[in-house]
Protein backbone atom coordinates (compact mmCIF):
# COMPACT_ATOMS: atom_id res chain seq x y z
CA UNK A 1 0.00 0.00 0.00
CA UNK A 2 1.54 3.41 -1.03
CA UNK A 3 1.76 6.36 1.53
CA UNK A 4 -1.57 7.87 -0.51
CA UNK A 5 -3.69 5.16 -0.12
CA UNK A 6 -2.64 5.34 3.76
CA UNK A 7 -3.18 9.09 3.99
CA UNK A 8 -6.94 8.68 3.87
CA UNK A 9 -7.35 6.32 6.66
CA UNK A 10 -5.22 8.53 8.89
CA UNK A 11 -7.71 11.32 8.23
CA UNK A 12 -10.68 9.31 8.97
CA UNK A 13 -9.29 8.11 12.54
CA UNK A 14 -7.93 11.65 13.70
CA UNK A 15 -11.32 13.35 13.20
CA UNK A 16 -12.76 10.71 16.21
CA UNK A 17 -9.49 12.10 18.39
CA UNK A 18 -9.43 15.86 18.15
CA UNK A 19 -7.06 17.70 20.54
CA UNK A 20 -8.44 19.65 23.99
CA UNK A 21 -8.43 23.12 23.42
CA UNK A 22 -5.43 25.31 24.84
CA UNK A 23 -3.82 22.44 26.28
CA UNK A 24 -0.18 21.36 24.93
CA UNK A 25 1.53 18.28 25.91
CA UNK A 26 5.07 17.35 26.65
CA UNK A 27 7.15 14.31 26.44
CA UNK A 28 8.73 14.10 29.73
CA UNK A 29 11.09 12.07 31.53
CA UNK A 30 8.27 9.09 31.69
CA UNK A 31 6.33 9.99 28.62
CA UNK A 32 3.33 11.96 28.12
CA UNK A 33 0.76 12.64 31.70
CA UNK A 34 -1.45 15.21 32.42
CA UNK A 35 -5.46 14.55 33.43
CA UNK A 36 -6.50 11.20 32.17
CA UNK A 37 -10.09 13.33 30.86
CA UNK A 38 -7.95 15.14 28.35
CA UNK A 39 -5.26 12.71 27.09
CA UNK A 40 -8.11 10.51 24.64
CA UNK A 41 -5.93 12.60 21.53
CA UNK A 42 -2.66 12.14 23.24
CA UNK A 43 -2.98 8.27 23.65
CA UNK A 44 -4.69 7.98 20.42
CA UNK A 45 -1.38 9.63 18.57
CA UNK A 46 0.74 7.72 21.25
CA UNK A 47 -0.59 4.94 19.44
CA UNK A 48 0.26 6.00 16.12
CA UNK A 49 3.72 6.59 17.40
CA UNK A 50 3.80 3.28 18.55
CA UNK A 51 3.47 1.52 15.06
CA UNK A 52 5.65 3.80 13.55
CA UNK A 53 8.35 2.37 15.92
CA UNK A 54 7.24 -1.44 15.60
CA UNK A 55 7.75 -0.79 11.29
CA UNK A 56 11.20 1.41 11.75
CA UNK A 57 12.55 -1.34 13.97
CA UNK A 58 10.66 -4.43 12.73
CA UNK A 59 10.62 -5.77 16.16
CA UNK A 60 7.63 -5.81 18.67
CA UNK A 61 7.44 -2.51 21.07
CA UNK A 62 5.31 -1.52 24.11
CA UNK A 63 2.62 1.22 24.68
CA UNK A 64 1.76 1.63 28.45
CA UNK A 65 -1.15 3.67 30.01
CA UNK A 66 0.21 4.84 33.49
CA UNK A 67 0.94 8.10 35.61
CA UNK A 68 2.66 6.26 38.16
CA UNK A 69 3.01 8.13 41.96
CA UNK A 70 0.76 10.70 40.25
CA UNK A 71 -2.52 11.17 41.63
CA UNK A 72 -5.38 8.46 40.60
CA UNK A 73 -7.21 11.36 38.50
CA UNK A 74 -4.30 11.60 36.36
CA UNK A 75 -2.74 9.00 33.31
CA UNK A 76 -0.17 8.90 31.26
CA UNK A 77 1.37 7.09 28.46
CA UNK A 78 4.85 5.48 27.52
CA UNK A 79 6.52 3.62 24.30
CA UNK A 80 8.72 0.78 25.30
CA UNK A 81 11.68 0.17 22.49
CA UNK A 82 12.78 -3.59 21.67
CA UNK A 83 15.10 -3.51 23.83
CA UNK A 84 12.53 -3.31 26.48
CA UNK A 85 14.01 0.51 27.47
CA UNK A 86 12.64 3.96 27.09
CA UNK A 87 11.97 5.03 23.15
CA UNK A 88 15.08 6.56 21.95
CA UNK A 89 15.31 10.39 22.54
CA UNK A 90 15.73 10.92 18.80
CA UNK A 91 12.16 10.35 18.46
CA UNK A 92 10.44 12.90 21.01
CA UNK A 93 10.80 15.93 19.29
CA UNK A 94 8.24 14.14 16.59
CA UNK A 95 6.33 12.42 19.64
CA UNK A 96 5.45 16.08 20.88
CA UNK A 97 4.58 17.42 16.76
CA UNK A 98 2.42 14.68 16.82
CA UNK A 99 0.23 14.85 19.69
CA UNK A 100 0.25 18.64 19.40
CA UNK A 101 -0.72 18.86 15.51
CA UNK A 102 -3.39 21.39 15.15
CA UNK A 103 -7.12 20.03 16.41
CA UNK A 104 -9.60 20.12 13.27
CA UNK A 105 -12.54 20.95 15.91
CA UNK A 106 -10.36 24.92 16.53
CA UNK A 107 -8.79 25.89 12.57
CA UNK A 108 -9.74 24.71 9.38
CA UNK A 109 -10.48 21.41 9.52
CA UNK A 110 -9.05 19.85 5.95
CA UNK A 111 -5.79 21.97 6.46
CA UNK A 112 -5.77 21.01 10.04
CA UNK A 113 -5.86 17.43 9.33
CA UNK A 114 -3.53 17.16 6.46
CA UNK A 115 -1.04 19.35 8.82
CA UNK A 116 -1.83 16.08 11.11
CA UNK A 117 -0.94 13.55 8.88
CA UNK A 118 1.56 15.04 6.80
CA UNK A 119 3.50 15.82 9.45
CA UNK A 120 3.35 11.76 9.87
CA UNK A 121 4.38 11.22 6.02
CA UNK A 122 7.27 13.29 6.22
CA UNK A 123 8.73 11.66 9.24
CA UNK A 124 8.28 8.74 7.32
CA UNK A 125 10.30 9.76 4.60
CA UNK A 126 13.03 11.41 6.86
CA UNK A 127 13.35 7.87 8.92
CA UNK A 128 12.50 5.58 5.88
CA UNK A 129 9.90 3.97 7.58
CA UNK A 130 8.41 1.09 5.57
CA UNK A 131 4.71 3.21 5.86
CA UNK A 132 1.90 1.09 4.24
CA UNK A 133 3.92 -0.78 2.24
CA UNK A 134 3.03 -4.81 3.51
CA UNK A 135 5.41 -4.62 6.40
CA UNK A 136 3.52 -5.84 9.87
CA UNK A 137 3.90 -4.28 13.22
CA UNK A 138 3.58 -5.18 17.30
CA UNK A 139 2.17 -3.16 19.96
CA UNK A 140 1.75 -5.03 23.17
CA UNK A 141 -0.51 -2.73 25.29
CA UNK A 142 -0.47 -2.63 29.51
CA UNK A 143 -2.40 -0.78 31.45
CA UNK A 144 -2.48 0.05 35.50
CA UNK A 145 -5.41 -0.06 37.86
CA UNK A 146 -6.61 3.43 36.58
CA UNK A 147 -10.24 4.01 35.93
CA UNK A 148 -9.52 6.51 32.87
CA UNK A 149 -7.42 3.05 31.80
CA UNK A 150 -10.08 1.42 29.73
CA UNK A 151 -10.98 4.32 27.63
CA UNK A 152 -7.62 5.08 26.75
CA UNK A 153 -6.51 1.89 25.92
CA UNK A 154 -9.69 1.85 23.29
CA UNK A 155 -7.95 5.67 21.93
CA UNK A 156 -4.32 3.61 21.97
CA UNK A 157 -6.02 0.67 19.96
CA UNK A 158 -7.80 3.07 17.51
CA UNK A 159 -4.42 4.78 17.14
CA UNK A 160 -2.56 1.94 16.02
CA UNK A 161 -5.28 0.70 13.81
CA UNK A 162 -4.92 3.60 11.53
CA UNK A 163 -1.65 2.22 10.58
CA UNK A 164 -1.96 -0.71 7.85
CA UNK A 165 -0.31 -4.01 8.93
CA UNK A 166 -0.28 -2.56 12.59
CA UNK A 167 -1.73 -5.08 15.50
CA UNK A 168 -2.71 -4.08 18.75
CA UNK A 169 -1.79 -6.70 21.63
CA UNK A 170 -3.70 -6.21 24.54
CA UNK A 171 -1.60 -7.66 27.76
CA UNK A 172 -4.39 -6.79 30.38
CA UNK A 173 -3.42 -4.94 33.79
CA UNK A 174 -0.08 -4.87 33.90
CA UNK A 175 2.92 -3.21 36.25
CA UNK A 176 5.29 -1.00 33.51
CA UNK A 177 8.11 -3.21 34.40
CA UNK A 178 5.69 -6.01 33.57
CA UNK A 179 5.32 -4.43 30.21
CA UNK A 180 9.10 -3.81 29.19
CA UNK A 181 10.33 -6.89 30.14
CA UNK A 182 7.29 -9.04 27.91
CA UNK A 183 9.10 -6.59 24.76
CA UNK A 184 12.26 -7.45 25.84
CA UNK A 185 11.81 -10.91 26.00
CA UNK A 186 9.83 -11.32 23.04
CA UNK A 187 11.93 -9.81 20.82
CA UNK A 188 15.14 -11.72 22.75
CA UNK A 189 13.31 -14.95 21.28
CA UNK A 190 12.80 -15.63 25.06
CA UNK A 191 9.81 -16.84 27.61
CA UNK A 192 7.83 -13.27 27.53
CA UNK A 193 4.62 -14.26 29.28
CA UNK A 194 3.43 -12.73 32.58
CA UNK A 195 3.73 -16.20 34.06
CA UNK A 196 6.78 -16.40 32.52
CA UNK A 197 7.65 -13.16 34.65
CA UNK A 198 6.61 -14.64 37.90
CA UNK A 199 7.94 -17.74 37.72
CA UNK A 200 11.76 -16.60 36.83
CA UNK A 201 11.73 -14.23 39.80
CA UNK A 202 10.46 -16.69 42.51
CA UNK A 203 13.29 -19.33 40.78
CA UNK A 204 16.00 -16.54 40.76
CA UNK A 205 15.07 -15.56 44.26
CA UNK A 206 15.18 -19.23 45.44
CA UNK A 207 18.67 -19.97 43.99
CA UNK A 208 20.40 -16.60 45.61
CA UNK A 209 19.13 -17.85 48.84
CA UNK A 210 19.96 -21.25 48.33
CA UNK A 211 23.76 -20.02 47.50
CA UNK A 212 23.65 -17.38 51.03
CA UNK A 213 25.16 -18.72 53.78
CA UNK A 214 23.10 -20.18 56.22
CA UNK A 215 22.34 -16.71 57.96
CA UNK A 216 19.48 -15.86 60.21
CA UNK A 217 17.30 -12.70 58.80
CA UNK A 218 14.36 -10.66 59.42
CA UNK A 219 12.22 -12.93 56.63
CA UNK A 220 8.41 -10.93 57.59
CA UNK A 221 8.58 -7.98 55.05
CA UNK A 222 5.17 -5.93 55.46
CA UNK A 223 4.81 -4.07 52.03
CA UNK A 224 2.76 -1.20 50.89
CA UNK A 225 1.05 -1.60 47.69
CA UNK A 226 0.02 1.96 47.51
CA UNK A 227 -3.59 0.87 46.59
CA UNK A 228 -1.95 0.06 42.65
CA UNK A 229 -1.04 -2.58 40.04
CA UNK A 230 1.82 -3.63 41.98
CA UNK A 231 0.31 -4.79 45.48
CA UNK A 232 -1.87 -6.74 43.10
CA UNK A 233 0.98 -8.43 41.44
CA UNK A 234 2.81 -9.30 44.75
CA UNK A 235 -0.01 -11.13 45.84
CA UNK A 236 -0.20 -13.09 42.82
CA UNK A 237 3.74 -13.47 43.35
CA UNK A 238 4.22 -14.51 46.72
CA UNK A 239 1.65 -17.31 46.07
CA UNK A 240 4.81 -18.77 44.36
CA UNK A 241 7.51 -18.07 46.64
CA UNK A 242 9.50 -19.85 49.19
CA UNK A 243 11.93 -18.48 52.24
CA UNK A 244 10.38 -14.87 52.85
CA UNK A 245 7.18 -13.81 54.98
CA UNK A 246 5.26 -11.15 52.73
CA UNK A 247 2.02 -9.06 53.84
CA UNK A 248 0.71 -6.81 51.54
CA UNK A 249 -1.21 -3.83 52.53
CA UNK A 250 -3.06 -1.61 50.59
CA UNK A 251 -3.36 -3.46 47.76
CA UNK A 252 -6.07 -1.91 45.80
CA UNK A 253 -9.25 -3.49 46.80
CA UNK A 254 -12.25 -1.88 47.64
CA UNK A 255 -12.31 -0.07 51.19
CA UNK A 256 -8.81 0.56 51.43
CA UNK A 257 -7.99 4.00 50.29
CA UNK A 258 -7.15 5.46 46.16
CA UNK A 259 -4.32 4.81 44.38
CA UNK A 260 -0.89 6.66 45.57
CA UNK A 261 -3.25 8.80 48.50
CA UNK A 262 -1.56 8.89 52.07
CA UNK A 263 0.69 5.61 50.50
CA UNK A 264 3.13 4.50 48.39
CA UNK A 265 6.92 5.00 47.70
CA UNK A 266 6.88 8.26 46.29
CA UNK A 267 4.75 9.20 49.36
CA UNK A 268 6.98 7.89 51.56
CA UNK A 269 9.89 8.77 50.10
CA UNK A 270 8.82 12.82 49.96
CA UNK A 271 7.02 13.04 52.84
CA UNK A 272 9.39 10.40 55.32
CA UNK A 273 5.95 9.50 56.71
CA UNK A 274 4.51 6.22 57.46
CA UNK A 275 1.88 5.45 54.83
CA UNK A 276 -1.81 4.55 55.79
CA UNK A 277 -2.84 1.06 57.19
CA UNK A 278 0.42 1.09 59.07
CA UNK A 279 0.77 1.82 62.97
CA UNK A 280 1.83 1.41 65.93
CA UNK A 281 2.10 -2.15 65.60
CA UNK A 282 4.75 -2.52 62.98
CA UNK A 283 7.19 0.10 65.12
CA UNK A 284 10.59 -1.37 63.93
CA UNK A 285 9.51 -3.76 61.66
CA UNK A 286 11.31 -4.11 58.06
CA UNK A 287 8.76 -2.96 55.91
CA UNK A 288 8.99 -1.54 51.49
CA UNK A 289 6.71 0.52 49.68
CA UNK A 290 5.82 0.17 45.87
CA UNK A 291 4.14 3.46 43.57
CA UNK A 292 1.40 3.05 41.67
CA UNK A 293 2.74 1.27 38.90
CA UNK A 294 5.30 -1.31 40.23
CA UNK A 295 8.74 0.54 39.01
CA UNK A 296 9.55 2.09 42.51
CA UNK A 297 10.71 0.66 45.64
CA UNK A 298 11.70 2.16 48.84
CA UNK A 299 12.32 0.57 52.31
CA UNK A 300 11.78 1.98 55.81
CA UNK A 301 11.39 1.70 59.49
CA UNK A 302 8.42 2.87 60.94
CA UNK A 303 9.54 5.31 64.04
CA UNK A 304 7.47 5.06 67.78
CA UNK A 305 8.02 8.78 67.13
CA UNK A 306 4.83 10.31 65.53
CA UNK A 307 3.98 9.57 62.36
CA UNK A 308 7.84 9.54 61.27
CA UNK A 309 10.24 6.82 59.36
CA UNK A 310 13.75 5.71 58.99
CA UNK A 311 13.63 6.03 55.34
CA UNK A 312 15.85 3.57 53.68
CA UNK A 313 15.59 4.93 49.84
CA UNK A 314 16.98 4.14 46.52
CA UNK A 315 20.24 5.61 47.36
CA UNK A 316 20.84 2.86 50.36
CA UNK A 317 19.09 0.41 47.78
CA UNK A 318 21.78 1.47 44.97
CA UNK A 319 24.78 1.28 47.78
CA UNK A 320 23.71 -2.26 49.28
CA UNK A 321 23.54 -3.76 45.91
CA UNK A 322 26.83 -2.16 44.94
CA UNK A 323 28.24 -3.62 48.12
CA UNK A 324 27.23 -7.32 46.46
CA UNK A 325 28.16 -7.20 43.25
CA UNK A 326 31.62 -5.61 44.17
CA UNK A 327 32.07 -8.59 46.40
CA UNK A 328 30.95 -10.91 43.52
CA UNK A 329 33.54 -9.72 41.24
CA UNK A 330 36.29 -9.67 43.92
CA UNK A 331 35.75 -13.43 43.94
CA UNK A 332 36.41 -13.39 40.43
CA UNK A 333 39.19 -11.44 39.90
CA UNK A 334 41.02 -12.47 42.73
CA UNK A 335 40.54 -16.34 42.72
CA UNK A 336 40.38 -18.43 39.49
CA UNK A 337 38.03 -16.13 37.66
CA UNK A 338 39.21 -13.55 35.18
CA UNK A 339 42.40 -12.26 35.07
CA UNK A 340 43.82 -8.63 34.97
CA UNK A 341 43.28 -8.64 31.02
CA UNK A 342 39.70 -9.20 31.61
CA UNK A 343 39.01 -6.86 34.47
CA UNK A 344 35.60 -6.05 34.70
CA UNK A 345 34.20 -2.77 34.31
CA UNK A 346 31.88 -1.84 37.38
CA UNK A 347 30.23 1.26 37.82
CA UNK A 348 27.16 3.42 39.68
CA UNK A 349 25.03 5.73 38.30
CA UNK A 350 23.33 8.74 40.35
CA UNK A 351 21.67 11.87 39.47
CA UNK A 352 21.75 14.89 42.14
CA UNK A 353 19.51 13.92 43.93
CA UNK A 354 21.38 11.05 45.58
CA UNK A 355 21.97 12.20 49.43
CA UNK A 356 25.72 13.63 49.72
CA UNK A 357 26.33 10.72 52.22
CA UNK A 358 25.88 8.08 49.90
CA UNK A 359 28.13 9.46 46.99
CA UNK A 360 30.66 10.11 49.37
CA UNK A 361 30.10 6.34 50.48
CA UNK A 362 30.33 4.83 46.89
CA UNK A 363 33.88 6.84 46.24
CA UNK A 364 35.59 5.37 49.46
CA UNK A 365 34.26 2.13 48.00
CA UNK A 366 36.61 2.77 45.18
CA UNK A 367 33.84 2.48 43.13
CA UNK A 368 33.34 4.89 39.93
CA UNK A 369 30.31 7.12 40.12
CA UNK A 370 29.07 8.89 37.04
CA UNK A 371 25.89 11.63 37.80
CA UNK A 372 23.39 11.39 35.06
CA UNK A 373 20.07 13.92 34.33
CA UNK A 374 17.33 12.90 36.24
CA UNK A 375 14.84 10.68 34.28
CA UNK A 376 15.83 6.63 33.70
CA UNK A 377 16.41 6.89 30.06
CA UNK A 378 19.65 9.49 30.78
CA UNK A 379 20.66 6.84 33.94
CA UNK A 380 20.07 3.36 31.51
CA UNK A 381 22.37 5.33 29.29
CA UNK A 382 25.26 6.04 31.74
CA UNK A 383 24.75 2.66 33.17
CA UNK A 384 25.15 0.50 29.89
CA UNK A 385 28.45 1.66 29.50
CA UNK A 386 30.02 -0.78 32.23
CA UNK A 387 30.06 -4.53 31.69
CA UNK A 388 27.73 -3.86 35.10
CA UNK A 389 26.19 -0.80 35.37
CA UNK A 390 23.94 -0.07 38.42
CA UNK A 391 21.42 2.87 38.74
CA UNK A 392 18.78 4.02 41.13
CA UNK A 393 17.54 7.45 41.79
CA UNK A 394 17.28 8.71 45.22
CA UNK A 395 12.95 8.01 44.84
CA UNK A 396 13.56 4.14 44.61
CA UNK A 397 13.86 3.64 40.82
CA UNK A 398 16.50 2.05 39.31
CA UNK A 399 17.78 -1.66 38.37
CA UNK A 400 21.46 -3.23 37.29
CA UNK A 401 22.79 -4.00 33.48
CA UNK A 402 24.90 -6.49 32.78
CA UNK A 403 26.65 -6.47 28.98
CA UNK A 404 25.98 -9.38 26.83
CA UNK A 405 30.05 -9.98 26.49
CA UNK A 406 30.21 -9.93 30.13
CA UNK A 407 27.52 -12.89 30.59
CA UNK A 408 28.68 -14.63 28.10
CA UNK A 409 32.00 -14.92 29.89
CA UNK A 410 30.79 -15.66 33.15
CA UNK A 411 28.52 -18.52 31.67
CA UNK A 412 31.41 -19.91 30.26
CA UNK A 413 33.61 -19.45 33.17
CA UNK A 414 30.98 -20.44 35.37
CA UNK A 415 30.19 -24.10 33.10
CA UNK A 416 34.39 -24.59 33.07
CA UNK A 417 34.30 -24.33 37.22
CA UNK A 418 31.69 -26.50 37.79
CA UNK A 419 33.66 -29.19 36.60
CA UNK A 420 37.50 -28.25 37.96
CA UNK A 421 36.83 -26.27 40.93
CA UNK A 422 32.54 -26.68 41.88
CA UNK A 423 31.58 -25.67 45.12
CA UNK A 424 34.52 -23.34 45.36
CA UNK A 425 33.75 -19.35 46.93
CA UNK A 426 34.64 -18.32 42.84
CA UNK A 427 32.26 -20.61 41.35
CA UNK A 428 29.37 -19.55 43.49
CA UNK A 429 30.25 -15.76 42.94
CA UNK A 430 29.86 -16.59 39.32
CA UNK A 431 26.66 -18.65 40.32
CA UNK A 432 25.44 -16.02 42.07
CA UNK A 433 25.92 -13.03 38.95
CA UNK A 434 24.35 -15.04 36.92
CA UNK A 435 20.82 -15.64 39.03
CA UNK A 436 21.18 -11.79 39.52
CA UNK A 437 21.51 -11.28 36.30
CA UNK A 438 18.32 -13.04 35.41
CA UNK A 439 16.60 -12.05 38.40
CA UNK A 440 16.98 -8.23 37.86
CA UNK A 441 14.52 -6.60 35.38
CA UNK A 442 17.03 -5.05 32.89
CA UNK A 443 14.94 -3.52 30.45
CA UNK A 444 13.82 -0.88 33.19
CA UNK A 445 13.34 -0.18 37.03
CA UNK A 446 11.32 -3.05 38.62
CA UNK A 447 9.91 -3.00 42.51
CA UNK A 448 8.96 -6.67 42.78
CA UNK A 449 12.53 -7.95 40.80
CA UNK A 450 14.44 -5.14 42.93
CA UNK A 451 12.67 -6.38 46.38
CA UNK A 452 13.71 -9.82 45.82
CA UNK A 453 17.14 -8.53 45.27
CA UNK A 454 17.13 -6.66 48.24
CA UNK A 455 15.79 -9.48 50.52
CA UNK A 456 18.46 -11.85 48.59
CA UNK A 457 21.31 -9.84 49.24
CA UNK A 458 20.56 -9.19 53.25
CA UNK A 459 20.02 -12.71 53.37
CA UNK A 460 23.51 -12.99 52.04
CA UNK A 461 25.07 -10.80 54.25
CA UNK A 462 23.15 -11.94 57.56
CA UNK A 463 22.13 -7.97 57.72
CA UNK A 464 18.74 -6.46 59.33
CA UNK A 465 17.24 -3.84 57.84
CA UNK A 466 18.77 -1.57 60.77
CA UNK A 467 22.31 -2.88 59.94
CA UNK A 468 21.90 -1.96 56.34
CA UNK A 469 20.29 1.45 57.35
CA UNK A 470 23.42 1.87 59.67
CA UNK A 471 26.03 2.13 56.25
CA UNK A 472 25.99 5.27 56.27
CA UNK A 473 24.09 8.64 57.71
CA UNK A 474 22.54 10.71 55.38
CA UNK A 475 22.99 14.63 55.81
CA UNK A 476 20.06 16.48 55.97
CA UNK A 477 18.00 17.28 52.85
CA UNK A 478 14.81 19.11 51.77
CA UNK A 479 12.67 18.81 48.42
CA UNK A 480 10.18 21.42 47.38
CA UNK A 481 8.58 22.56 44.71
CA UNK A 482 6.92 26.03 43.27
CA UNK A 483 3.76 25.44 41.00
CA UNK A 484 4.42 27.81 38.09
CA UNK A 485 2.81 28.62 34.09
CA UNK A 486 5.89 27.40 32.26
CA UNK A 487 8.10 24.87 34.26
CA UNK A 488 10.46 25.35 31.16
CA UNK A 489 11.55 28.64 31.69
CA UNK A 490 14.22 27.32 34.07
CA UNK A 491 17.50 25.46 31.68
CA UNK A 492 19.41 23.40 33.34
CA UNK A 493 23.33 22.21 32.41
CA UNK A 494 25.57 19.98 34.14
CA UNK A 495 23.32 16.72 35.04
CA UNK A 496 20.98 19.64 36.22
CA UNK A 497 22.99 20.44 39.06
CA UNK A 498 23.65 24.46 37.47
CA UNK A 499 20.74 26.63 36.11
CA UNK A 500 21.68 28.14 32.71
CA UNK A 501 18.68 30.12 32.65
CA UNK A 502 17.42 32.71 33.75
CA UNK A 503 20.63 34.63 33.54
CA UNK A 504 22.05 35.00 37.44
CA UNK A 505 19.32 32.82 39.12
CA UNK A 506 22.10 30.19 39.74
CA UNK A 507 24.83 32.73 41.19
CA UNK A 508 22.42 34.06 43.82
CA UNK A 509 22.02 29.90 44.82
CA UNK A 510 25.43 29.75 44.92
CA UNK A 511 25.83 32.21 47.18
CA UNK A 512 23.10 31.10 49.69
CA UNK A 513 24.34 27.68 49.22
CA UNK A 514 27.57 29.00 50.82
CA UNK A 515 26.08 30.05 53.70
CA UNK A 516 25.43 26.47 55.27
CA UNK A 517 28.29 23.77 56.26
CA UNK A 518 27.71 20.77 53.83
CA UNK A 519 25.44 22.79 51.92
CA UNK A 520 24.04 21.64 48.55
CA UNK A 521 21.18 22.81 46.21
CA UNK A 522 20.19 22.62 42.60
CA UNK A 523 16.44 23.49 41.26
CA UNK A 524 14.96 22.30 38.02
CA UNK A 525 11.65 22.04 36.20
CA UNK A 526 10.11 18.78 36.51
CA UNK A 527 9.50 16.28 33.86
CA UNK A 528 5.81 15.50 34.65
CA UNK A 529 4.05 18.20 36.55
CA UNK A 530 3.95 22.17 35.70
CA UNK A 531 6.73 23.15 38.54
CA UNK A 532 10.10 23.74 39.68
CA UNK A 533 11.79 21.85 41.64
CA UNK A 534 13.88 22.32 44.45
CA UNK A 535 16.49 20.15 46.71
CA UNK A 536 18.50 21.12 49.03
CA UNK A 537 21.15 19.39 51.62
CA UNK A 538 22.88 21.00 54.40
CA UNK A 539 24.70 19.75 57.98
CA UNK A 540 21.46 20.73 59.98
CA UNK A 541 17.74 19.78 59.36
CA UNK A 542 16.53 23.61 60.28
CA UNK A 543 19.60 24.77 57.47
CA UNK A 544 18.60 22.52 54.61
CA UNK A 545 14.95 23.21 55.47
CA UNK A 546 15.78 26.99 55.40
CA UNK A 547 18.12 26.46 52.48
CA UNK A 548 15.33 25.09 49.97
CA UNK A 549 12.76 28.28 51.40
CA UNK A 550 15.68 30.54 50.29
CA UNK A 551 15.97 29.06 46.46
CA UNK A 552 12.45 28.72 46.22
CA UNK A 553 12.08 32.41 46.89
CA UNK A 554 15.25 33.17 44.18
CA UNK A 555 12.57 31.20 41.93
CA UNK A 556 9.52 33.12 42.39
CA UNK A 557 11.49 36.38 42.28
CA UNK A 558 13.28 35.55 38.93
CA UNK A 559 9.86 34.02 37.00
CA UNK A 560 7.76 36.36 38.36
CA UNK A 561 5.07 34.73 39.73
CA UNK A 562 4.87 32.89 43.04
CA UNK A 563 3.21 29.67 43.28
CA UNK A 564 2.74 26.93 46.18
CA UNK A 565 5.63 25.89 47.81
CA UNK A 566 4.94 22.63 49.15
CA UNK A 567 7.24 19.15 49.75
CA UNK A 568 8.16 17.59 46.38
Amino acid sequence: MTHEKQHPILLDYVRQYPLPHGVRFTYGTAGFRSEGSILASTVFRAGILAALRSLKTGSTVGLMLTASHNPISDNGVKIADPDGGMMIQQWEPFADALVNAPDPEHLLQVSALFHCTLLVIQFVKEENIPFGGGQSANILLGRDTRPSGDALLEAAKQGINSVVGAFAIDMGILTTPQLHWMVRNINKGTRSSESDYMEQLAKSFRCLVDLAPDNTMESKLVVDGANGVGGEKLQQLKKILSGLDICVRNTGKEGEGLLNEGCGADYVQKEKAIPSSFGLDDVGMKCASLDGDGDRLVYFIPSASSNNVDLVDGDKILTLFALFIKEQLDFLCNEQGFDNKEAVSLGVVQTAYANGASTAYLKKLGLEVVLAPTGVKYLHKEAATFDVGIYFEANGHGTILFSEKFLSHLQARSDELSSTASGSESHKSGLRLLEVSRLINQAVGDALSGLLLVEAVLQYKGWSIKAWNELYQDLPSRQLKAKVADRNAVVTANAETKVVKPPGLQELIDEETAKYPCGRCFVRPSGTEDVVRVYAEASTQEAADSLAQSAVQLVDRFLGFAGSHQKA
